[in-house]
């Protein structure tokens, strides 16, 4: 089954951690063998792992903070910084698509024809045909390297589509996860330029504060790509019902992510991952079912290695391949073909099909 996945941070893989997203997991992990730091040689996503997982399409990230807290690799000292990283890794993309691994969908006609190209491969070419290019819609995780409001029209020109405001931390744009600040000066005329633009605003890692502000200043779609759910796992990152209602109401969509920290409550990081398996991550996409009372607004968004790897992910999953598990693992919950279609990769069209239009 094709599976749309909401949240990979990709080419801060393989820019910010020197991996080479061509070779496989298993290569990467081989090389990373010694190497220092969390995460290391258990990584679970690279290309060939996203094809053999029928990953089809992908939101891929753009990721680089500018808090006033700098941290290497991810959080950098000027917001002129944090522009040029961020248009290094855009401009790894484009050197992925240059060379035909990839597809950068930016509308509705390039998703239409980049998703039957994948369905005739299903239907007809799987068994002994390469996949197509995997295709990629561009999402910004924290909004840190647009200079201010009125550069975000050069971000959609060169292919930025979903834009979550803010990260961890004091953002530029809005108070993140592990704060409880709303949004700054530029938060509110950002929201009035995404609603010009038709850009879709991602609700992820806003603080409580932000989110309730923002949802207030924006009438535009809204997701949230990764998240998982405060009546599970009751922490400030995961999201409550009020909240998910609000999504819901929306018609927004809410993508599963599969760090075990945002799975099971008190999970410390470096502890074992033997309490959390993929039947946990469906107990959260079932809670949003339920919360729904329909299956059209939970779906997949993994976060997997966004600087973690098999140590911090379901025991049961070895790469991001594990995804096919999901479908069977819904069907035992009794989620009919339309409901588990809906989660795996429907509920995504669907949205990206409404904020740029048949």
């Amino acid at each position: 089954m094709q599976i749309i996945d909401a949240h990979l941070d990709l080419s801060w893989n393989a820019l910010q951690w020197n991996r080479n997203l061509l070779d496989s997991v298993y290569t990467i992990r081989t090389t990373e063998v010694g190497v220092q730091g969390k995460g290391r040689a258990q990584g679970t996503v690279a290309l060939p792992e996203m094809r053999q997982g029928r990953i089809s399409l992908c939101f891929a990230t753009l990721l680089a903070r500018s808090t006033g807290q700098p941290v290497a690799h991810i959080d950098y000292a000027s917001p002129i910084q944090s522009y040029g990283i961020a248009h290094g890794q855009l401009a790894y993309y484009r050197a992925l698509e240059k060379d035909g691994h990839i597809r950068i969908i930016t509308d509705s006609p390039s998703l239409n024809t980049h998703m039957s190209e994948w369905d005739t491969w299903e239907n007809d070419g799987a068994d002994t045909q390469a996949t197509p290019p995997l295709g990629f819609v561009i999402s910004m995780e924290g909004a840190d390297p647009i200079h201010s409001p009125e550069q975000l029209e050069e971000w959609w020109n060169v292919g930025l589509r979903l834009l979550g405001p803010t990260h961890y931390g004091r953002g530029r744009y809005a108070g993140g996860t592990g704060t409880q600040l709303g949004l700054t000066d530029l938060g509110k005329p950002l929201l009035q330029e995404m609603t010009r633009l038709g850009m879709v605003l991602d609700l992820t890692h806003f603080s409580d504060e932000a989110f309730w502000e923002a949802v207030g200043h924006y009438d535009g779609l809204v997701l949230a790509s990764h998240n998982n759910c405060r009546a599970l796992v009751p922490q400030q990152r995961q999201f409550s019902d009020e909240q998910l209602k609000v999504i819901i109401e929306r018609d927004g969509v809410i993508g599963a992510a599969f760090d075990i920290w945002m799975l099971i409550p008190g999970f410390l990081r470096g502890n074992s991952n033997k309490d959390a398996s993929i039947d946990t991550v469906v107990d959260h996409i079932d809670h949003v079912c339920q919360l729904a009372g329909n299956s059209r607004h939970a779906a997949i968004g993994t976060d997997l290695d966004g600087g973690f790897g098999r140590e911090q992910s379901p025991y049961d999953l070895d790469t991001i391949a594990d995804l096919q598990q999901v479908p069977a693992k819904l069907a035992s919950r009794s989620y009919s073909d339309t409901d588990i279609n809906n989660i795996m990769h429907g509920n995504w069209l669907r949205l990206l099909r409404a904020a740029w239009g048949e």
